[in-house]
């Protein structure tokens, strides 16, 4: 995992166990096996087969056997593999490979409450409210809201409606709700998002009624 605009590790993971030297091994990383990444050759860095995309925006350590790739933006996000090949004599043979699956992740805003209906709260009236959170990468799992008033809490998972922006590919959540006016002196009312990947939850701050 990598955070948006940070920079990406990817490890070879190669323990090198015969201290073969950079100078006698091919060492390329290659992304869905068909975009080259990165190239060391006989110990030289190659950059006139690597994909445009990847043009200045890597860098190798050799004593880890680790590639950073710079600014990871979401198309970097898929299947990379390491390749090691050696040469003794004859063509050179792959005597190492690895693989990894990168994840880009981009943190969501603060969950925000917004009221959208207008005038007074009446008795008899609807609470309408809307709960949105702004730029955040992969796509959460849901938005939950909860009302709580004197020892209980109540739970509704309306509808959310998500939208993906056609550059940056991040995420916007907005989730409605629409509720008769709280009858009880006192209703506290938060909205969670829930978010992939095992990141968590974010919470709104309260709105009292």
């Amino acid at each position: 995992k990598a955070f948006l605009n940070h920079t990406a590790y990817l490890s070879c993971y190669f323990p090198n166990p015969q201290k073969i030297d950079m100078r006698d091994l091919i060492v390329f990383w290659q992304k869905d096996s068909h975009s080259v990444v990165h190239e060391v050759y006989y110990g030289e860095e190659k950059r006139e087969h690597l994909s445009p995309e990847y043009k200045n925006r890597t860098k190798v350590d050799v004593a880890k056997w680790t590639l950073q790739l710079l600014n990871a933006g979401v198309k970097d996000e898929g299947h990379y593999e390491c390749i090691i090949q050696h040469k003794k004599e004859g063509p050179p043979k792959v005597i190492h490979t690895s693989e990894c699956s990168l994840h880009i992740i981009a943190n969501y805003s603060q969950p925000e409450i917004a009221q959208l209906h207008t005038g007074e709260l009446k008795p008899n009236g609807y609470l309408n409210l809307s709960c949105s959170s702004i730029g955040g990468y992969p796509e959460p799992k849901e938005m939950t809201w909860l009302m709580s008033y004197e020892n209980t809490t109540h739970r509704h998972t309306p509808h959310m409606d998500v939208s993906q922006d056609a550059v940056t590919k991040l995420y916007n959540v907005t989730s409605k709700l629409n509720i008769p006016v709280p009858a009880n002196s006192l209703t506290n009312i938060s909205c969670l998002l829930r978010l992939r990947e095992q990141l968590g939850i974010l919470v709104s701050a309260p709105l009292c009624i």
